[in-house]
């Protein structure tokens, strides 16, 4: 019975033709082209026959019966949205500051600029002092070692690259001891087993999930050794009856038996932020100081730079991977080291805890986010003409990013729905809208966190609003 019923919907797609042709009588001067509304149709049609196939009952094919008037109009719905760029501003008022989701660290104001002042013709590899050919690591290279007391780095495209050039470069064919209890998944499914694997290196697990010596080190090293690595759990914690091995002693016990000690320190951190209510996380020149070998972190999150990963430590282990051929395919475009030193200018010259977004969203106080709550709230309540139901409330932000999953930082929202209409559509358009206008739904409310929202777009929130 069910195969009748579905060869039944099957037989009412229509041809690619008929639509195509319908939809040219009605938009003669489109612009589109014949091939780019043929390849359209056939998908719109596709995903139909995709839906009837996957139909368990009658009742989920409804609406799948189209005919070739109703593909005609829904090709004009997916043309439409070539007209415009699928990567669009958006506001974010969630109150998650490094949304992954929606790119993580926003870019300061100095990196912006540099990325538009890079963006033709630059001296990506050119040292234009001495007019011959310069290397693309020079351009962030004693910035960072500058800022954290490394003796030497570099930069890939993001830190599981950074993880997979060191470990491919130093430990290739033999084995990384690394504690069970700091496998981590790190996002979209990669974890750290993975990596490794990939990497060519050999993993040794030692310890339990909850506890690890450093004597499980020790008895596991033996002359297949290539590296101890740590990752640093910066997106879990594991609360109870644990222990770890601090970077101290690890590192004392690479020394003692002539191997490098990896970190993987995930978000990485240059400047204390426990004033400002954010839980402890060690700092960048404070692992370097501790004896790590090779340093990772990533470069858009607690950073406050671009999707980056960087690689610190001892000279000759970064020249060793700077050499390696998988080098060539994971460097960092211009744009991104761009960003990224001028990311760095800032910490070095400059008032991060201002001009870098991230750090200024994690350390405005809760005080200052009621007041400009209360401020805004006022002000839609005379521009909505009474549209809106407002009302301030107090709640909790969140790092976000995988960085410090325990921290809940008090704040201030703009609750709002509004007095008439369907709740879902008005927060679909504000989706649809330009810039997009992204919030937390919770009890048929839109929640708008002022600590996400920069001060310079709030009167940008009301336009969308109103």
């Amino acid at each position: 019975m069910a195969e009748y019923w579905r060869q039944q919907y099957l037989r009412t797609l229509p041809a690619v033709d008929a639509a195509v042709n319908i939809y040219k009588r009605g938009n003669p001067d489109s612009g589109y082209s014949h091939a780019l509304m043929v390849k359209t149709v056939q998908e719109i049609v596709d995903s139909l026959r995709q839906q009837i196939f996957a139909a368990v009952r009658e009742e989920d094919l409804a609406g799948l019966a189209m005919t070739p008037e109703e593909v005609a109009l829904q090709i004009e719905l997916r043309l439409k949205r070539l007209d415009g760029p699928s990567l669009r501003r958006v506001i974010n008022a969630t109150g998650t500051v490094l949304h992954t989701n929606m790119g993580r660290a926003p870019l300061a104001e100095e990196a912006k600029r540099a990325v538009t002042e890079s963006a033709g013709f630059c001296g990506l590899e050119v040292d234009l002092e001495e007019g011959r050919r310069g290397s693309r690591h020079d351009h962030v290279e004693n910035l960072l070692m500058s800022l954290t007391g490394a003796e030497a780095a570099c930069v890939v495209n993001n830190c599981a690259a950074a993880v997979m050039l060191c470990l491919n470069t130093l430990a290739v064919g033999k084995k990384v001891i690394v504690s069970r209890g700091e496998l981590v998944e790190i996002g979209g499914s990669f974890r750290i087993p993975d990596v490794m694997s990939a990497s060519g290196a050999r993993l040794t697990e030692v310890g339990t999930t909850n506890k690890t010596h450093l004597a499980d080190y020790k008895k596991a090293i033996d002359e297949e050794t290539a590296l101890l690595l740590k990752v640093h759990s910066s997106n879990y914690k594991v609360v109870g009856f644990t222990s770890s091995v601090d970077v101290e002693e690890l590192a004392a016990l690479g020394l003692e038996h002539g191997l490098p000690v990896m970190e993987d320190l995930g978000s990485g951190l240059l400047i204390d932020m426990t004033a400002f209510g954010l839980e402890k996380e060690p700092l960048v020149a404070e692992r370097i100081a501790a004896g790590v070998d090779i340093l990772t972190l990533s470069g858009d999150k607690l950073l406050g730079g671009p999707q980056a990963g960087l690689i610190l430590g001892r000279r000759q282990l970064v020249q060793q991977i700077k050499k390696n051929q998988l080098m060539r395919a994971l460097r960092p475009d211009k744009l991104t080291l761009a960003a990224l030193e001028a990311t760095l200018r800032i910490y070095l010259t400059g008032d991060p805890l201002k001009e870098i977004p991230v750090l200024s969203m994690l350390s405005t106080s809760a005080d200052e986010l009621k007041s400009r709550a209360v401020l805004f709230a006022d002000l839609l309540r005379r521009r909505s003409a009474g549209l809106l139901s407002i009302s301030v409330l107090e709640d909790f932000s969140f790092v976000g990013g995988g960085a410090m999953p325990l921290t809940k930082l008090p704040t201030s929202v703009v609750a709002i729905r509004p007095t008439g209409g369907s709740f879902s559509v008005w927060v679909r358009n504000l989706r649809l809208g330009k810039p997009a206008l992204v919030g937390r739904v919770q009890e048929n409310q839109l929640l708008l966190d002022m600590r996400s929202i920069a001060k310079e777009e709030e009167e940008e929130v009301i336009r969308c609003l109103t």
